[in-house]
C-alpha cells in the first residue's frame, strides 16, 4: 500500500481500535491496516477504566455470555504469549447481601448463568464445606462458574471483613482484572510488528459516492489529507455516534458519564488479595445526627440523606503493597453529551466511600477525616440493551464496532474478533446477529426490547 492508500482505517485508537488492528493484521493476515486518532493511544477513555472482566451476564440469550467466555479466551491466550504483561489475575466477582430474602435470588442467578454457559453453580450452606478461595494472582487452574455461600461460619472464614449482617455471598469464578493499558500496548505492538500504521489526525469526512466506501479525509498536522480506502471501521468510542453520521448513519447509542474514585487504604481496611466485591442492595449514607440535620437544611445536599441505588462496588488496586482501593458506584445515568474534560460530582469520593463503608465497616474510619482520593472516569457509549455494536453497516465497506459501554476491556478481544471475521469474510460464530446493527430491524427483536430488565452493568 502507498502512504496515500490503506486496506481498512480505522478511526479511534482505543481499545477496540487497537483490538480491531491487532485482530486484522496479526490473526488475520490483513496488510494495509490503518489506525487513526488525533490523540494518544489509549488516552481517552480506554485508560480511565476498573480494568475489569467478567463472563457473568444476564440474558435473555447466551450471546453475552458466549461472547465474553472468547473474549476471555484470546486474553488468557494473550497472557500466556506474553509472559502475563498485563497481570491478568482470577479472583472473582464476590456480590454480597444483608437482605435474606435475596439469598435465594443470589442461588437463581447462579443457576441461570450456568445456564447460559458461565459455569457450574456450587452451594455451600454449611461450615464444613469445601468453598475454594480464590488465589490472588493469575488464572490458570482456577475454577469456573459460581459459588454461592450461605453459612454464617463460613462467610464470617473467608470474608470477615465483611458487614456482619451479611446473609449470603455469590462468588463469579471467571472473573477479575488486568493492567488495561499493558494489554493495549502490547495489542499495538503486536500490530505495528505486522505493519499497522498509526496516524495522529482526525477523520473530517467519508467519500461514500456510489454507496460504498472510497476514501477519508483526515486533518492532520499537516494539514487535510485524503486516503484512499475500500474499508472504514468506525471505532471511536465517546464520538462513535458523530463518526456514524460522517457516513450516513444514525447509530443507536447514547453516553453516560461513570466515575471512580482512587485512594490509599493506609489502614488495610480492603485486604490485599480480596476479589471485585459488589453490594447488591440500596443505601443510605451513614451520617451522624449533627450532619443529618447540616445536610437537610441544605437544598443542594439534601439528595444525600435519600436512598442510593444498590451497586457500590470496588477492590484493590496495584501490585506487591500498594495500598490504593478503586470504589465505583453507577447512582447517576443520565445521558449526556460527551464534552472533555469531564466534570464529576464534587461529592462523588465521599458518597462511594460512605456507600461502601456498608459493606466494609472498616471503611469508616476514614469518615470523620476523609482521605485524599483522586477522581476520573470517561464515558460510556452504549445502546439502550447495553449490548455492543460489531459488524457492516448500510454503506458498503463500512463497520462499526462501538457501544462497548462500561465493558471494553473485558470485550474488546472477543467484539474485535467478530468484527474481524466480518471483514475478512470468515464464518461468524453463531452469536454473531446479536451484536449486529440489523438486529434492530427484527420485529421480534424490537419487541424484546420493551421488556429486556437488566442490562448487566454493575
Amino acid at each position: 500500500m502507498s502512504p496515500k492508500t490503506a486496506e481498512v482505517v480505522i478511526c479511534g485508537a482505543g481499545i477496540a481500535g487497537i483490538a480491531a488492528a491487532y485482530h486484522l493484521a496479526v490473526r488475520r493476515g490483513v496488510t494495509g491496516v490503518v489506525l487513526v486518532d488525533e490523540r494518544p493511544p489509549l488516552s481517552l477513555t480506554s485508560d480511565k477504566s476498573t480494568e475489569c472482566y467478567r463472563n457473568w451476564w444476564p440474558g435473555p440469550g447466551d450471546a453475552m455470555v458466549l461472547l465474553m467466555n472468547r473474549s476471555i479466551d484470546l486474553l488468557e491466550e494473550l497472557a500466556r504469549e506474553s509472559g502475563n504483561v498485563f497481570r491478568m489475575n482470577r479472583r472473582g466477582y464476590v456480590f454480597v447481601t444483608a437482605d435474606p430474602a435475596r439469598a435465594s435470588d443470589f442461588v437463581r442467578r447462579a443457576e441461570e448463568a450456568a445456564r447460559l454457559g458461565a459455569g457450574p453453580v456450587r452451594i455451600h450452606a454449611s461450615a464444613s464445606s469445601d468453598y475454594r478461595p480464590a488465589a490472588a494472582d493469575g488464572f490458570e487452574g482456577a475454577p469456573t462458574g459460581a459459588d454461592v455461600l450461605t453459612d454464617p461460619a463460613l462467610i464470617r472464614r473467608h470474608f470477615g471483613y465483611l458487614a456482619e449482617d451479611t446473609v449470603a455471598v455469590l462468588h463469579a469464578r471467571r472473573c477479575g482484572w488486568f493492567s488495561g493499558q499493558q494489554l493495549g500496548m502490547y495489542l499495538l505492538e503486536r500490530a505495528r510488528e505486522k505493519g499497522v500504521r498509526l496516524v495522529e489526525g482526525r477523520l473530517e469526512g467519508v467519500d461514500t459516492a456510489g454507496g460504498r466506501v472510497r476514501a477519508v479525509t483526515l486533518a492532520t498536522r499537516e494539514g487535510r489529507t485524503t486516503l484512499g480506502t475500500p474499508r472504514v471501521v468506525n471505532a471511536a468510542g465517546p464520538f462513535f455516534k458523530h463518526v456514524g453520521r460522517l457516513l450516513g448513519v444514525e447509530l443507536p447509542v447514547f453516553c453516560e458519564r461513570h466515575a471512580k474514585v482512587a485512594f490509599n487504604d493506609t489502614l488495610r481496611a480492603v485486604p490485599r488479595a480480596a476479589p471485585m466485591l459488589i453490594w447488591t442492595d440500596p443505601v443510605r449514607l451513614p451520617w451522624s445526627p449533627e450532619e443529618r440535620v447540616e445536610i437537610s437544611a441544605s437544598r443542594e445536599h439534601r439528595r444525600l440523606l435519600e436512598e442510593f441505588p444498590a451497586g457500590v462496588h470496588g477492590r484493590p488496586e496495584g501490585a506487591g503493597e500498594s495500598p490504593a482501593v478503586l470504589l465505583i458506584w453507577t447512582y447517576d445515568v443520565e445521558p449526556v453529551e460527551p464534552t472533555f474534560p469531564l466534570a464529576f460530582d464534587p461529592a462523588y469520593g465521599e458518597i462511594a466511600l460512605r456507600g461502601m463503608s456498608r459493606m466494609i465497616p472498616a471503611l469508616s474510619a476514614y469518615l470523620p477525616r476523609l482521605p485524599r482520593s483522586v477522581v476520573d472516569g470517561g464515558y460510556y457509549t452504549k445502546t439502550r440493551e447495553n449490548r455492543f455494536l460489531a459488524g457492516p453497516l448500510p454503506v458498503e465497506g463500512a463497520y462499526v464496532l462501538g457501544g462497548l459501554s462500561g465493558y471494553g476491556l473485558m470485550a474488546s478481544n472477543g467484539a474485535a474478533d467478530l468484527l474481524a471475521d466480518h471483514i475478512a469474510g470468515r464464518p461468524l460464530p453463531p452469536y454473531a446477529p446479536a451484536f449486529g446493527l440489523e438486529r434492530y430491524e427484527d420485529p421480534v427483536y424490537r419487541r424484546l426490547l420493551d421488556t429486556w430488565g437488566d442490562g448487566g452493568q454493575l
